[in-house]
C-alpha cells in the first residue's frame, strides 16, 4: 500500500538542536574547540554604556567564518542561508524560533570593527591552529588572485590634471594671530588627481590612438574605441579599486589577494589585499615580513618559501637570501643570465662583444617591478662603424646590455 506524509503545521514544545546535530559535524566541533570570548574585551571601548544593545560581538565573527566556509559574499543570502541550517544555528547560539539579525546589521558593524580587530581574531585562531600541531611553520606557500571590486567600469570618471602648489598652504593670519592649514584631501579627492609622468600619459595617448585607428573586420575603424587606464581614471565609489585584466577575462575593478598557505596542514597563515594594478612581486617582501612576525610569536620559523614566477624578481631573490630563507620561485622566462655573443668578464664587471668591444658597467637603473638593474654600455664610437651592429643585439637595447644587481658576478 502506497503511503503519502501529510503535514500540518504544529507548535513544537520539546525540541534541543543539540540532540539533532551529529558530533562529528563541523560546527559543532567548532562550537567545542573555538573560544573567541577574548572578543568581548577587543570590542568593549568601541561601544558606549546607554541604548539598545548590538549584536553579540562573537557572533558577528561567527557569521564571517560562515560566510568564509558557505562561500557566501552577501549579507542577505548569509542571513537567509543560516536560518534554514540547524548545524548552523547550533553554532551561533540561536534556536529554531529565534530570529536572526537582520542582514543590515552585519554590514553596519563591519564598518564599525577597525582592521586590527579582524586581524587580532585571524591571530588567534592561527594560535589555536597551531596549537593543534596543524602549522608546521618551515615552508609556506604564496599565490594570489584578483577580488573583484564592488564598483562598476561604468561609472568611472576622468582624472583631473594636478593643481600647482604646495599640498599643504598655509593661510593668513587672522585677528587673534592663529593660522589656518588647508585640510588633507580625502581619499576620493586624491585618487581624483592624475599622478602619472608625463612620458606615461604619452603612451598612453599613442596606444590610444592605435587602437582607434586599428581597422575592424568590416573595414572600418574604431573611432570609439577607448582603453581605460588608472592613470587617467578613476573610481568615485571605491577609490581604491583599481582595472584590472587576466588572459581571458574581461577588464574589471579588482582588489589583489594574495594568501600564504602553510604545507603541513594546508592553513592560511597570512592574507593580504593590495592594489590590482600592481605586480606579484612588489607584495612579496611585505608578505615574507608579516608572515615572519606571525609565525615567530608562535615560535616558529619560516625557512622555505613557494610561489609561482609571477614572483620572480632580483631584489626578491636578494631579500630572501639576506632573511635566510630558500626561495623555490621560477626564475622569469625572458630572463637571461648568459647574453649569447656577450661573454662575461666577473673580476672586471664588463662585457665583451664579438669584435672584442668592451661593455662596461655605466649606471643603475630600475624595472617595473622597481627592482636595481646595472646597466652595461659600450662607447659610441665602438658601436658607430660596427658592420654588426644591426644583428649584435636587439633594437630595443641600443647596444646596451642591462643585468639585475642579483646577478652582477655572472651567476
Amino acid at each position: 500500500m502506497q503511503g503519502r506524509k501529510e503535514y500540518t503545521e504544529k507548535q513544537i514544545t520539546c525540541f534541543q538542536l543539540s540532540n539533532r546535530v551529529p558530533k562529528h559535524n563541523l560546527y559543532r566541533r567548532l562550537k567545542e574547540t573555538l573560544n573567541l570570548t577574548f572578543i568581548y574585551e577587543a570590542t568593549e571601548q568601541l561601544y558606549g554604556s546607554t541604548g539598545n544593545p548590538s549584536i553579540d560581538p562573537v557572533v558577528f565573527f561567527k557569521f564571517m567564518l560562515i560566510g568564509c566556509l558557505e562561500n557566501i559574499s552577501s549579507d542577505r543570502k548569509l542571513i537567509q542561508h543560516c536560518s534554514m541550517r540547524m548545524d548552523i544555528l547550533y553554532f551561533l547560539g540561536y534556536n529554531i524560533d529565534e530570529p536572526l539579525p537582520w542582514h543590515s546589521t552585519l554590514s553596519r558593524t563591519r564598518k564599525l570593527y577597525p582592521e586590527v580587530l579582524f586581524e587580532a581574531v585571524f591571530d588567534k585562531v592561527f594560535s589555536l591552529c597551531v596549537a593543534s600541531n596543524m602549522v608546521a611553520g618551515r615552508r609556506a606557500a604564496i599565490d594570489s588572485a584578483p577580488v573583484k571590486a564592488n564598483a562598476s567600469m561604468e561609472r568611472l570618471l576622468e582624472k583631473q590634471p594636478q593643481r600647482p602648489g604646495p599640498k599643504l598652504l598655509l593661510q593668513t593670519e587672522d585677528h587673534n594671530g592663529s593660522v589656518d592649514l588647508v585640510p588633507k584631501p580625502s581619499k576620493r579627492q586624491a585618487a581624483s588627481v592624475i599622478t602619472a609622468a608625463d612620458h606615461q600619459l604619452r603612451q598612453l595617448k599613442k596606444r590610444q590612438q592605435n587602437l582607434q585607428c586599428a581597422p575592424t573586420t568590416l573595414g572600418a575603424s574604431n573611432e570609439k574605441a577607448q582603453l581605460l587606464s588608472n592613470k587617467t581614471h578613476y573610481s568615485p565609489t571605491d577609490p581604491d579599486a583599481r582595472i584590472s585584466i587576466k588572459p581571458g577575462k574581461a577588464r574589471k575593478l579588482n582588489y589583489n589577494c594574495s594568501l600564504a598557505v602553510d604545507t603541513a596542514e594546508g592553513v592560511i597563515s597570512h592574507v593580504q589585499a593590495d592594489f590590482a594594478d600592481g605586480r606579484d612581486s612588489q607584495t612579496l617582501p611585505d608578505i615574507t615580513l608579516k608572515l615572519q612576525q606571525r609565525l615567530s610569536h608562535n615560535e616558529l620559523r619560516l625557512e622555505e618559501l613557494l610561489a609561482d614566477t609571477g614572483y620572480s624578481n632580483g631584489s626578491n631573490y636578494a631579500l630572501l637570501e639576506q632573511w635566510k630563507i630558500t626561495g623555490w620561485i621560477p626564475v622569469f622566462g625572458q630572463y637571461k643570465p648568459q647574453i649569447e655573443g656577450f661573454p662575461y668578464d666577473p673580476e672586471e664587471d664588463h662585457f665583451t662583444c664579438s669584435e672584442g668591444k668592451r661593455l662596461p658597467f655605466k649606471t643603475f637603473d630600475k624595472n617595473a617591478d622597481g627592482g636595481w638593474l646595472k646597466v652595461y654600455r659600450a662607447d659610441y664610437q665602438d658601436c658607430k662603424q660596427c658592420p654588426l651592429k644591426p644583428t649584435c643585439v636587439p633594437k630595443r637595447w641600443s647596444a646596451t646590455a642591462a643585468m639585475p644587481t642579483n646577478y652582477q658576478n655572472g651567476l
